[in-house]
Order: structure tokens, then sequence, then C-alpha cells
């Protein structure tokens, strides 16, 4: 099992820039951040934590481009994997966000790990024309649509929500047939049948904290579904334990992130030395 860091930048953080390099020579292995295009205010969709319209941290509604903030990080890093925790495709164009990602991963050497969401905020989705009943469906179809461009000298697709004839489309993404895809959704038998069908793994959401049953039951659906190998399952974490960090390495947990104060340079530097001591990385 690995150990990332998942900034939830802002305009008031520190810039990815800035942040991404302390995160890769602290010893860790990856760096994610989260998408949000906008937050209406006026909203009937509950926060999944507040369960209300109220949000539990202003930096929702100041979110950074995943794509700029990673591509900036790109630049300054070697190691590092790089993703999305979470972005939410269907609020893109799926032609042109195949085309970011593939040239993120070209650029970075093949380093991108695509985390997605349905959408918790369905007024966010609306704004983008994305009806609320069909936003799997959508998903499914973003995904399909750009692995083919992402691994297809010619590439083409034909679904309810993404049409497009034979097309070229490079650079192709240096992982393939493309980049990896974690979804970030609560621990159901519907999710993770989704899963199994469409992505290459789990990532937990804030409320999943016992999460060793939800292991077992998505390994045994994706095995029930004839798939090789294992998903990839990435934990998000608070406090590490080494007890719990030992059982999730046996269960099959191939990442943990964890959140960081990120209002300066020192702050973050001090915390991310102190994670990595707890967990073995100095």
């Amino acid at each position: 099992m690995e150990y990332g860091i998942v900034q939830f930048t802002s305009d008031r953080g520190l810039r990815p820039a800035v942040l991404a390099p302390l995160v890769e020579d602290a010893g860790f292995a990856a760096y994610f951040v989260p998408e949000h295009s906008h937050i209406p205010t006026r909203r009937d969709a509950a926060h999944p934590q507040t369960g209300d319209a109220s949000l539990p941290d202003d930096r929702y509604m100041r979110t950074l481009d995943p794509w700029v903030s990673l591509g900036a990080a790109a630049a300054v890093t070697t190691r590092i994997r790089l993703g999305t925790a979470v972005a939410l495709p269907v609020q893109s164009d799926p032609l042109t966000l195949a085309k970011q990602i593939a040239t993120l991963d070209h650029l970075s050497d093949g380093r991108v790990t695509l985390g997605v969401g349905f959408g918790w905020n369905l007024d966010e989705l609306g704004d983008h024309h994305v009806p609320a009943g069909r936003r799997r469906t959508m998903l499914r179809e973003y995904l399909e649509a750009m692995r083919a461009l992402w691994s297809q000298e010619e590439a083409e697709y034909s679904g309810e929500f993404v049409q497009f004839g034979p097309s070229w489309a490079w650079p192709k993404t240096a992982q393939q047939p493309g980049v990896p895809v974690i979804v970030g959704a609560g621990a159901t038998e519907k999710n993770f049948t989704w899963i199994a069908k469409n992505a290459d793994g789990w990532l937990t959401t804030p409320t999943d904290t016992d999460i060793d049953d939800s292991v077992r039951l998505l390994q045994k659906i994706w095995a029930d579904h004839g798939r090789t190998g294992a998903p990839q399952i990435v934990a998000l974490d608070g406090r590490p334990d080494p007890e719990k960090l030992a059982r999730w390495d046996d269960l099959g947990v191939t990442l943990a992130l964890y959140g960081v104060p990120d209002q300066d340079v020192e702050t973050a530097r001090g915390y991310l030395a102190k994670r990595a001591g707890q967990l073995g990385l100095a």
C-alpha cells in the first residue's frame, strides 16, 4: 500500500506548483485534487456530510480547475501520481476532456489517475444540462468514448449522450489503453457493480470509515463480473493508525490519502514531514 496527499485546492491555499514538489520531496506517492465548476447559491441538493444545503467548507465554491492544477504539478514533479478526488467528467465536453487528460498523461509520462464521481450536487449538474436520472449512463458513455480516443488510431462513438464519427486524436495516453479510472462513491452493491463493469477501482467517501467488509464486497463483485486481477482501492484516511493500515494493506487497499493544511509553505512542509514520519516514508 502506498500513501498520498489530497489538497482541497482553492484560490486561498498554496498553489499546486508549490505544494506538489513538497509532497514528492516528503516521500508520498500521489497528489490528488478535486473539481467543482461552481456552486449554485440556491440548491435543492443536500451535501452528503451536512445533510442539507449548507456546505462543510467554503472551498467548495473556490475550487481550482483540476486539469490546470495537475498540469502545473506535473511540470514541477517527476515521480508522484497525479489524480482527481474527484472529477466530474459529465460537466465537460468529452472530446475536449479526453484531449486534456491525454495531454496531461503524455506530459507527465503516464502518471495520471482519473478519479470520477456521479455528482452529489444535482443543481450544479443541472446547470451543465446533465439529467440527474441519467448521470450514471452519461458517465459510462464519457468513459467509453474517451478510452476510444485514448487508444484507437481512428476512434468513433455512438451513444445517447456522446456521438462522433471516425476521428483522429493525439496524443494518446502514455498509459494504455487509457488512464486508470477510480470511482468515488458510497459503499453500496449498486456502486460496486457499476465499478466492476466500467472502472478500475474505488475511492472511498469521507463517510466510509470502517471499510473492511466493503472492500471484500467489492472484490467479490469484481470477481463475479469476470474481472481479472484486483480493483484499485484508494482510501481517504484521517489520523494514521498502524494496526488499521496494516489491515488495509492485507485487504488490498492500494493507496491511502491524507488531507493537508495548505495556508502557507511552513505549515504544509511541517505537516508533510510529520505524516511521512508516522507512515515510515521519511
